[in-house]
């Protein structure tokens, strides 16, 4: 990339930082909101408040990377809240800069748990120590534990080919014409993303509910 851009000044901004966990609503404490909505949302926005003036100057690229679960949850909401936040923060950041002939792009990638470890997995003990004594009230083990193997089972199935995912971000940063969204996912994951954006919410429920119930 040095030896593309170094004569035309600050070029690319990635914002990559970003935390997961996964809980149904109640069982996480407000201070868990706080700090993913902290790192996965106001920190990328941090970043790019910083640095705007000299990708203004350099017209250059702001990548950010999102998730396909910016348009469903599978009992990782929290993480959802914030991928869906800053897609639209992107949005309006892209008609923003145009006149700046700034470029932002979005990356989307599928299940790349394994590649990233950004979620290990989690035992039932370990959250069910974590619940309020009103959760437990209205959770048993049995239920937390189902859960927890379901959402287990899903990082179990990601993709270790992580090079994927850099190589959309390469491509969002020296491009002559980057797409605004690069969305790096399997066929089942793209298509139910199709489902949630063209179907009635109704529709998408029950095609979650389902995978819920397996």
């Amino acid at each position: 990339l040095l030896s593309h851009f170094s004569s035309i000044g600050f070029w690319g901004l990635v914002n990559n930082a970003g935390i997961s966990t996964f809980g149904e609503t109640g069982w996480l404490p407000m201070e868990t909101y706080e700090k993913f909505a902290d790192v996965n949302l106001l920190g990328s926005i941090r970043t790019t408040l910083a640095f705007l003036p000299l990708l203004r100057k350099y017209k250059g690229r702001i990548v950010f990377m999102s998730s396909i679960i910016a348009y469903f949850t599978l009992g990782n909401g929290i993480y959802s809240m914030t991928k869906a936040a800053i897609e639209k923060f992107c949005d309006a950041l892209r008609l923003e800069m145009k006149k700046f002939g700034v470029q932002v792009c979005i990356i989307q990638p599928g299940n790349y748990a394994r590649s990233t470890k950004i979620q290990p997995p989690l035992s039932a003990e370990e959250i069910w120590s974590e619940l309020s004594e009103e959760e437990k009230a209205v959770y048993n083990k049995e239920y937390v534990q189902e859960r927890a193997n379901f959402f287990n089972s899903i990082l179990s199935e990601g993709s270790a080919n992580g090079n994927e995912v850099v190589d959309a971000m390469v491509d969002a940063l020296t491009s002559p014409a980057p797409k605004a969204r690069y969305m790096v996912a399997k066929l089942k994951e793209k298509v139910l993303v199709f489902v949630c954006a063209l179907f009635p919410t109704v529709v998408m429920d029950s095609v979650l509910s389902y995978a819920l119930s397996k």
